[in-house]
């Protein structure tokens, strides 16, 4: 279907048609309407099906009606991440360039003083995450009683990071008449009672098997000893002459780690993770869409939000402890019609693990031997600490493998519930534009 077929203004499917973008996603196709309707929808797509510009289009055709009064806050759109509110921003500012409509995004890690006079000034748009915004909210800073349109973005991610409480707080502050969309990849039991204390009525619309993962994606695993993962890594890197790859760790001390291993062995490597200050990480993210950066290691807070246009390869150097968060990271490549291959580097102590991803996926994933890799099946699976920072790992053979936010000082939750960490966010890099798939059908992400 295309996008003049779905209900769009003629100024709107400029802006997407300036983007090089002709068909709607599935995603798009169906939500779209209801959302010009001004039904409140309950929204499901695996990720890299477009489900951004899903709501971002129909958001700023709705907020054409000229606003009553003074200018007020009308739409809010919460996100789990940095990098994923400046992602959502950028299509906002992309799609609604010819509207006159101010926006900004709210999260921490950066100074306070800058937004608190935007939010003076006034604005229409506000893209956020809940720890710094709340603080605003708390401070008397900002006033969300004008909002028209609330969106909810990567909620099961949200719910994942233990924001739950701080959407709840912010929800008060919003007007009880109002639209309310609500996004997320997965449609877990807590989806659906949060689903319920904040959606009207709503639609349900859903484009993919829950906890799918996008069928462009070769997905392999190798089995390998824990002991010989990097020298595994690095020689798959070299002989496939593997451009670009976003490699996951579970700890940023493993991520630190392995980086340093990689670019031991010549192959140029940084790592992103929520120990890493903002200037670094938004450095790190711009050289790797670049190509001046080979490897990207990362924790699970890339797993979400990073938005790289085409890329190639993603390995999951540690299986991660939730299942989930292995459909989010491999999401990261074959995004929106391209290609991609998955590989996960297994050992011993993760089988465990990754029939727990297996059984999610209802699958069997392909496992590929590699010579001179053969697992020594004396070695017993040892017991992987949650949270706890990973011993050193040296080979037996050779060498080594290897700004304050506004507000009380609360601390936001990390991506494991229950955990007190601060919230990784992060900005996404400038001149990162909207990923433009391959073929002659261009698809707005």
């Amino acid at each position: 279907m295309l996008f003049n077929e779905i209900g769009l203004s003629a100024e709107l499917l400029r802006a997407v048609e300036e983007q090089g973008y002709t068909e709607a996603t599935p995603i798009q196709q169906k939500a779209i309407p209801l959302i010009l309707e001004g039904k409140d929808v309950l929204a499901g797509a695996q990720t890299g099906t477009g489900k951004t510009a899903a709501f971002t289009l129909p958001l700023l055709q709705r907020l054409q009606k000229k606003q009553d009064g003074p200018r007020c806050i009308r739409a809010l759109i919460l996100t789990p991440t940095r990098e994923l509110a400046a992602q959502v921003h950028e299509s906002v500012k992309t799609y609604g360039k010819q509207r006159p409509l101010r926006t900004m995004e709210i999260y921490g890690g950066v100074s306070a003083r800058p937004q608190i006079s935007k939010i003076h000034r006034g604005v229409d748009v506000v893209v956020a995450t809940p720890g710094r915004l709340l603080d605003h909210v708390r401070q008397g800073n900002i006033n969300l009683s004008g909002v028209e349109m609330f969106i909810l973005d990567e909620a099961d991610r949200m719910l994942d990071m233990g924001f739950i409480r701080d959407i709840k707080q912010i929800i008060k502050q919003l007007p009880k008449k109002r639209q309310n969309l609500l996004f997320s990849a997965t449609f877990s039991q807590e989806i659906r009672d949060l689903s319920k204390g904040l959606l009207n009525n709503h639609v349900e619309v859903e484009v993919a098997q829950r906890n799918s993962t996008a069928d462009r994606v070769e997905q392999l695993v190798m089995p390998v000893d824990k002991l010989r993962k990097r020298e595994l890594l690095s020689e798959q890197i070299g002989k496939g002459n593997w451009r670009q790859v976003l490699v996951f760790t579970r700890t940023k001390h493993g991520a630190n780690r392995l980086a340093k291993q990689l670019n031991i062995d010549g192959i140029e490597t940084l790592a992103i993770h929520g120990g890493k200050g903002q200037g670094a990480r938004t450095k790190a993210l711009r050289d790797f869409k670049a190509g001046s950066v080979r490897v990207l290691v990362a924790t699970d807070i890339a797993a979400r939000g990073l938005d790289i246009d085409k890329l190639p390869h993603v390995v999951n150097y540690e299986l991660p402890h939730v299942p989930e968060d292995y459909v989010h990271r491999i999401g990261r490549t074959a995004r929106a019609g391209q290609d991609g291959t998955a590989i996960s580097l297994v050992c011993v102590d993760e089988l465990k693990l990754l029939k727990d991803i297996e059984k999610l996926l209802n699958r069997n994933i392909k496992k590929e031997f590699i010579d001179g890799y053969a697992v020594d099946k004396s070695i017993k699976a040892e017991l992987i600490n949650k949270g706890k920072r990973p011993r050193s790992a040296t080979p037996r053979h050779g060498k080594p493998s290897g700004s304050k936010p506004v507000g009380s000082g609360r601390r936001n939750k990390s991506s494991r519930p229950g955990k007190n960490a601060r919230s990784a966010q992060g900005k996404r890099p400038s001149g990162a534009g909207p990923q433009r798939p391959s073929g002659q059908q261009r698809r707005a992400s």
